[in-house]
C-alpha cells in the first residue's frame, strides 16, 4: 500500500501532542478517522490535524473500510477491547504503554495479534531516545560484557498528575510504578536483551497521594480519590541469573526527579542519564562520557518502526510479548507487596 490510513481511539493529550504530529511527520501515513466519547476533544483533534471523519464510538470507526491501522491513546482500562477488535477486524494496533492494566488484559491483546496476523507494537517511547541507542550498540558490541544487574528509577518528588485517571487504581491498574515505572522497567530489559522474569518481591505505599495540603508540580490532585500508591520499589529475578532493582514514584521525600537505568556488567557499567560507560583499562578505573549523539524525536522514531514492520512485514521494534513480560513483573510487584511474600512469575 503505497499510503497507510490510519485511525486515533483516544484524543487526549498523549494522541494530538505526541502520536498524531508523529504522523503528520511521515510522507506514507494519512490520519483518516478519530474517535473518543469527548465529543469537545475530538472536534479540536480533527479540526487541528485536518481529519475528515469523527467518530464517537471506536466500534464504527473500525467499520471504516479503507483503515489499516489505528492508534490506541486511551487510559489503560480502555486498552484492551479496543485493541482485540481492531485485531479481529484485520487493522494492526499500536497501543499506549502499558499494554494494559495487568497481564490476564495484555495476554488478551497478543493472543488477537496471533490469531489476526496483524501487527501489535506497544509505545514504549524510551527505548527511542538517541541515549538508549547508543547504550544498546555498546551491550551488543560486548562493550560492557555480561549484564548482570540493573538498577531502574522512575522518581518524581512531587509529580502526581492532576488530570484524568492517573490516580485511580480500578481504571489505571495502579500508580508511578505502571505509569512511569513502565518506562525505565522497559528500557532496562531491552538493554540486557530481554531475559524472562521469573519472580519477584515488591512493596507499595500510599503514605502521601491520599492526604492534603501538599504542592504538586501540576497544582493539587484529588487527594480524596488517590487510590494508587505513590511510592514502589521491588527486585525481579531473571531466567539468565540477572537482576533488576527497581523504585518509582508520584510523590517522594527525596532530592529531586529521577528518570534513570544503570547496568552492571562484567567488563564495564552504564547509566542512562547524564550517560556514561564505567570501565577500566591500562591500570586505572575510567569514566565516559558520549558527545555529539544525534538529537531525535523518540515518537518519530517509534512510529516509523511501526509503520516499516507494517510495509516489510518485519517484526515491531516492541512486541506484544515483550510488553507482555513487562506487565508480568509489574503484576508480581503489586502482588507481592499485597502478600508479604515473593510472587514467582510464569
Amino acid at each position: 500500500m503505497s499510503t497507510i490510513n490510519v485511525g486515533i481511539i483516544g484524543t487526549g493529550g498523549i494522541a494530538v501532542n505526541k502520536h498524531m504530529p508523529a504522523l503528520a511527520a511521515q510522507p506514507d501515513t494519512r490520519i483518516v478517522a478519530v474517535c473518543d466519547v469527548n465529543e469537545r476533544s475530538v472536534d479540536a483533534a480533527a479540526q487541528q490535524f485536518d481529519v475528515e471523519n469523527v467518530y464517537y464510538d471506536y466500534r464504527e470507526m473500525l467499520e471504516q473500510p479503507d483503515l489499516h491501522a489505528v492508534h490506541i491513546c486511551t487510559p489503560n482500562y480502555l486498552h484492551v477491547q479496543p485493541a482485540v477488535d481492531a485485531l479481529d477486524g484485520g487493522v494492526h494496533v499500536m497501543v499506549e504503554k502499558p499494554i494494559a492494566r495487568n497481564a490476564i488484559e495484555g495476554a488478551r491483546i497478543v493472543e488477537a495479534a496471533k490469531r489476526s496476523s496483524k501487527k501489535l507494537m506497544v509505545a514504549q517511547c524510551m527505548r527511542f531516545t538517541a541515549e538508549t541507542q547508543f547504550l544498546k550498540r555498546c551491550v551488543d558490541a560486548g562493550d560492557l560484557g555480561e549484564i548482570y544487574f540493573s538498577r531502574v528509577w522512575a522518581l518524581r518528588r512531587r509529580g502526581v498528575p492532576s488530570w484524568g485517571v492517573f490516580t485511580d487504581k480500578e481504571k489505571q491498574g495502579g500508580g508511578p510504578l505502571i505509569d512511569i515505572g513502565v518506562h525505565m522497567l522497559d528500557m532496562a530489559l531491552y538493554l540486557m536483551g530481554h531475559p524472562k522474569p521469573i519472580a519477584a518481591s515488591g512493596i507499595a505505599y500510599t503514605k502521601i497521594g491520599n492526604t492534603p495540603n501538599h504542592v504538586g508540580r501540576w497544582g493539587m490532585w484529588d487527594y480524596r480519590n488517590y487510590t494508587v500508591e505513590d511510592f514502589a520499589a521491588g527486585f525481579v529475578r531473571l531466567d539468565n541469573g540477572a537482576s533488576i532493582v527497581i523504585e518509582s514514584s508520584f510523590a517522594a521525600n527525596i532530592a529531586e526527579d529521577r528518570m534513570n537505568v544503570a547496568l552492571l556488567g562484567t567488563k564495564g557499567g552504564a547509566e542512562f542519564s547524564p550517560i556514561k560507560i564505567f570501565g577500566e583499562d591500562r591500570g586505572a578505573v575510567l569514566d565516559i562520557t558520549p558527545s555529539y549523539l544525534p538529537t531525535v524525536n523518540m515518537y518519530d522514531v517509534e512510529i516509523r518502526g511501526f509503520y516499516d514492520s507494517i510495509i516489510n512485514d518485519t517484526e515491531p521494534p516492541v512486541t506484544g510479548e515483550q510488553a507482555l513480560n513487562v506487565m508480568k513483573i509489574l503484576d508480581a510487584l503489586y502482588k507481592s507487596g499485597e502478600e508479604g511474600r515473593e510472587i514467582v512469575i510464569s
